[in-house]
């Protein structure tokens, strides 16, 4: 059985007379401190022998490692990402000769305590060929600011839909659909976090002991969207 064009047709969330619809967005956006503060460290080494390059990597590293872990609690997160120990060729000559090993290790850290981490990130530039980026700032995923954001922007829905009831001399009688912006066609909803970050590098340099960084956290913007339908009583109008 072959449906027709208006059978295919889904039905429109029309309200009628005696229940008229409205249909509204809420949204809402708040602006919060960071709690993580992230840090890239690259460790590197380079000579012209590939075990000695080899042995200095490592021994930076453990170095890096062990400073960063001397700093307990206020360290959430400690990784260890890409590691490369690469020749490099000399630019004359038709043989393949190594002229040297270029060697990185990648490190992220992961800080909630905002005090330690000036002081951390001065101290671990000051380390042999040790290269240091960020901060970059951030919320948790299941951090309460997001709750919030959702529940005030729910509350904007309803605020909003009772004031278009009461410019029409009416109001509201009853929740029809709540939905996060595109959930009704699969797309993701439209519930956002700005990736905000400050990011600096650092070299290791030297130089005497460096006094510790005064890092300003940067707030953090986070925003919620929904889709709301009420019915109200009908207006007389």
């Amino acid at each position: 059985m072959t449906s027709t064009p208006e059978e295919a047709r889904p039905a429109v969330p029309y309200g009628t007379p005696d229940a008229p619809r409205i249909a509204v967005r809420g949204e809402a956006h708040l602006e919060v401190d960071p709690e993580i503060a992230r840090i890239g460290i690259t460790v590197s080494a380079r000579g012209t022998d590939r075990r000695d390059a080899l042995t200095d990597l490592t021994r930076r590293n453990t170095t890096a490692l062990d400073l960063v872990k001397t700093y307990g609690d206020a360290v959430e997160k400690l990784e260890t990402g890409a590691f490369s120990i690469t020749p490099q060729l000399t630019k004359r000559g038709r043989g393949e000769r190594i002229r040297a090993y270029h060697g990185r290790v990648h490190i992220t850290a992961e800080l909630t305590d905002f005090t330690a981490l000036g002081e951390l990130t001065t101290r671990l530039a000051d380390l042999d060929l040790t290269r240091v980026d960020g901060p970059w700032w951030a919320l948790r995923p299941d951090s309460p600011a997001h709750r919030q954001a959702r529940q005030q922007a729910v509350r904007e829905a309803v605020q909003r839909a009772r004031e278009y009831a009461e410019a029409l001399g009416t109001t509201l009688a009853a929740l029809v659909e709540l939905a996060d912006i595109g959930a009704e066609n699969a797309h993701p909803y439209g519930m956002a976090q700005t990736g905000s970050m400050r990011t600096m590098a650092f070299d290791a340099a030297e130089t005497a002991e460096a006094p510790p960084l005064d890092l300003e956290p940067e707030r953090q913007h986070v925003y919620a969207q929904v889709n709301a339908r009420f019915t109200m009583a009908p207006p007389a109008l």
